[in-house]
């Protein structure tokens, strides 16, 4: 994988004094945990950073930001002739010709699909579910759509599930195989894996672990209007139309973020400033056309707008017409900064055992993770999880300071150990996900609490809660 190039910020017209106090921003807002960001400016990666224990190889679960992702392999094979946006979404799956018997079921192109418009006024993705859990796609088309196709919008898993499976099905691949020779390579992007679901396809709506410079390049591939060191990827016609409002938004659950109130187009956002596509718990890919700029962030929040909100307030202004002069200073403390970012690990002190205690949840049944039955602390600090029946050993040194990663049999970050003479606090952090699991343990009477601090939204074994295995 080749680098972007890079460059300081005032070569590139940005003021590196607005980036420090985006980042003093996120920092000190106990809602928001960064772990990564890249600002491009005309080509140039102008700042870049990841809060230890996060590293820039690591791919991590980029929830709907998975959406953009999938928008793109369609955009090619409409390209392609493969797909046509005013084809019946029907006609690609003749065998559920004689079970979808609702007119504006039938009536629903790819294009409403692709835009969120299929006519129904709200998510559908448990009804899908209920209606076939094996086929997600006539599950979702088996629900008659409230209104016309093409009239309403509604957030719906289904939809981009359904663009995903007429890709996978017209091109006979997965979507990464399909992305890997016209989007991934081109681009330079490396590792990029996508979780499956039971009818083996990827999920297309969620599920792409990537990391934050294959967000960063997939937003410069749209900033240019297709075009990659000079030869046409897209076409420019898909990517204007992909970023432009195809449906209205509705005031919906997110009344108070008008960065979702702005309109939606072929599976990106339209935005105040923009636009982007986005993932649950703060994974933003942020095009700013009139700055030419791009904002790959990775995060833990369930404040995205805030996100946004402090995005507008300090770097917006921070983009000026041209190079400034005499910001050598400004540019390498920022510089400096973005080497030593880092999270708080969880405090406490070495635990030191000589025997292994076996902790069981209180109250029987750890409710936020029901498959752990088990935590166990050993001699020098080592922890390790019973989850699902499986033995996740993590390693020792709990409470020696710092995070201590684990790269097998997950990738996590561990802190913690004795914050008082009663308890021991671990906090795990998954690295390839938003995630962290907070642990405490009451050797009183050998009992653990575990909550997520937030919760993934594909549940599940703890052993999922990384990126799927590379394919071939």
């Amino acid at each position: 994988m080749s680098s972007l190039p890079t460059s300081t910020p005032a070569a590139q017209g940005v003021d590196a004094g607005g980036i420090q106090a985006f980042l003093d921003a996120l920092e000190s807002d106990p809602r928001i945990e960064p772990h990564s960001l890249m600002l491009v400016r005309h080509g140039q990666v102008v700042a870049s950073g990841w809060w230890s224990p996060y590293t820039p190889d690591r791919p991590q679960l980029l929830y709907s930001l998975s959406k953009s992702f999938t928008a793109t392999a369609a955009g090619f094979a409409v390209a392609e002739g493969l797909i046509r946006l005013d084809d019946p979404v029907i006609s690609y799956f003749p065998e559920f010709e004689a079970d979808i018997t609702d007119p504006r079921s039938r009536a629903m192109l790819v294009r409403h699909v692709a835009s969120m418009a299929s006519g129904h006024v709200a998510e559908t993705v448990d009804r899908a579910l209920a209606q076939d859990r094996q086929e997600l796609v006539r599950g979702f088309l088996l629900i008659p759509p409230d209104r016309d196709p093409g009239t309403v919008f509604a957030y719906n898993q289904p939809a981009t599930y359904t663009l995903g499976a007429i890709v996978q099905r017209v091109t006979g691949q997965t979507l990464t195989e399909y992305l890997r020779p016209r989007l991934f390579e081109p681009l330079g992007i490396g590792r990029a894996d996508w979780i499956h679901d039971r009818a083996g396809r990827e999920l297309g709506f969620s599920g792409l672990h990537a990391t934050t410079d294959a967000i960063a390049r997939l937003g410069l591939l749209y900033l240019r209007g297709g075009m990659w060191e000079g030869e046409r990827l897209l076409p420019e016609w898909w990517v204007a139309e992909a970023t432009r409002a195809q449906i209205a938004h509705e005031a919906g659950p997110e009344v108070g973020w008008p960065d979702w109130q702005q309109g939606y187009g072929f599976q990106f956002w339209m935005a105040r400033h923009g636009y982007r596509g986005d993932g649950a718990y703060g994974q933003f890919c942020v095009v700013l056309p009139e700055q030419d700029a791009v904002l790959a962030i990775t995060s833990q929040t369930e404040e995205m707008q805030q996100v946004l909100d402090l995005a507008w307030e300090h770097l917006l202004p921070a983009f000026g017409p041209g190079p400034l002069s005499g910001r050598e200073a400004a540019d390498a403390a920022l510089a400096d900064r973005l080497t030593r970012l880092a999270l708080p690990p969880a405090e406490g002190k070495a635990v030191a055992a000589e025997d292994t205690t076996v902790f069981t949840p209180a109250g029987g049944t750890c409710a936020d993770q029901p498959s752990l039955t088990a935590v166990e602390v050993g001699p020098a600090g080592r922890l390790t999880l019973v989850d699902d029946g499986e033995r996740l050993d993590l390693g020792a040194g709990l409470g020696e300071g710092g995070w201590r990663v684990v790269d097998e049999p997950l990738p996590v970050a561990v802190s913690g150990g004795w914050s008082d003479a009663e308890t021991i606090d671990i906090d795990v952090a998954f690295l390839e996900t938003p995630h962290h699991l907070l642990i405490t343990c009451s050797p009183g009477d050998r009992t653990f609490t575990a909550h997520w601090r937030t919760r993934p939204l594909h549940a599940g074994p703890l052993r999922r809660m990384r990126a799927p295995r590379a394919s071939a």
